[in-house]
């Protein structure tokens, strides 16, 4: 097998040796590579890594996360259940909830981005931005998701600014209501809250609104 010349474009190629194409996006693989079969996933899954079970009874693998793999039910169940800031405020309130509130924020073109915008957190929990700063991987494992996830609903991998600025005002509304007696935040200085209101819904009751928001915005996919 001559290793140099190997034209295999998939994630993990098998060469014992050096290959100018390892580490390049899945996809067809040359006649000297072994390649996963979709067909095969049960058979073959050791070739994707470790895999999660997901709460409609899927498999999730991390390390290869797969557009045919995401299922926007795991995503609402998911985030109706994990609570912002790591539980740090005075009442439950979901990641699910927080992306609700900004898809009605934002311009109609960008609501579903709004609405997907914490969806890798349905597979890797919601981690504090200074904990995953020093998370080594922690954030390429979330992009790799997020192709995923942008690939499965059909929106922009790039995220809309208008998106990440109402991620940082909402910083506001859920501040002033869920952490009484908090400490101001220099990077909220001079930020105008979003124009919702932060109920602190069930677990239940968000899940049926993200489920029902993201059927709005995809037409039922």
């Amino acid at each position: 097998m001559n290793q140099n010349k190997c034209t295999c474009i998939r994630i993990d190629c098998f060469h014992d040796g050096p290959c100018e194409n390892q580490g390049v996006i899945r996809g067809a693989a040359c006649s000297e590579c072994r390649f996963y079969d979709p067909a095969e996933d049960r058979n073959k899954s050791w070739l994707r890594g470790d895999w999660m079970q997901t709460s409609t009874g899927g498999r999730f693998y991390p390390s290869d996360p797969r557009p045919g793999d995401i299922d926007g039910r795991d995503i609402a169940h998911s985030l109706s259940l994990i609570c912002r800031y790591a539980g740090h405020i005075s009442r439950f309130y979901s990641v699910a909830e927080h992306c609700i509130l900004m898809s009605h924020a934002v311009a109609p073109e960008n609501a579903l981005h709004a609405l997907l915008h914490d969806a890798t957190e349905a597979f890797i929990s919601d981690v504090p931005k200074p904990v995953k700063n020093v998370l080594p991987g922690y954030v390429a494992l979330e992009e790799r998701i997020w192709y995923a996830i942008a690939v499965k609903f059909g929106v922009d991998l790039i995220v809309p600014e208008e998106v990440h600025q109402a991620d940082k005002r909402i910083l506001v509304n859920e501040i002033d209501v869920l952490m009484p007696g908090h400490e101001n935040w220099p990077n909220l200085a001079g930020l105008e809250p979003l124009p919702v209101k932060v109920r602190a819904w069930s677990p239940a009751r968000a899940e049926l609104e993200y489920t029902t928001r993201l059927k709005e915005l995809t037409d039922g996919q």
